[in-house]
């Protein structure tokens, strides 16, 4: 009997697959890759943005807080393997999800 996938299963082995690839390409170029950037909040001349970046082994996402008079501070950072970061973005956003996956066929082309 053949395996079923669903589609999110196969969207997740798919974006894990192009972190791998990523992940490779960041270790040779010594160059991480912002996956995303998403203004939280902006107010005057101030804001807070999440910063997602893919690094050799590990995916960073920072929620920041800069501009104006604001010295740039890190309100957040969570800290992923690159194995454990697709799933827990699929439960965040689908969207973001399917923004990486985008992105990623791109740059890795």
């Amino acid at each position: 009997m053949a395996k079923q996938t669903t589609l999110d299963g196969w969207l997740l082995f798919h974006f894990s697959e192009l972190l791998k690839k990523g992940s490779l390409h960041v270790a040779k170029t010594k160059t991480p890759i912002v996956l995303y950037r998403n203004m939280m909040e902006e107010e005057e001349e101030s804001y807070q943005e999440t910063v997602c970046t893919l690094t050799d082994g590990y995916v960073i996402v920072q929620v920041v807080t800069s501009g104006g008079g604001i010295v740039p501070s890190f309100q957040q950072q969570l800290v992923f393997p690159t194995e454990q970061f697709p799933q827990w973005l699929m439960q965040k956003s689908r969207d973001l999800l399917l923004q990486c996956i985008d992105f990623l066929e791109d740059q890795l082309k």
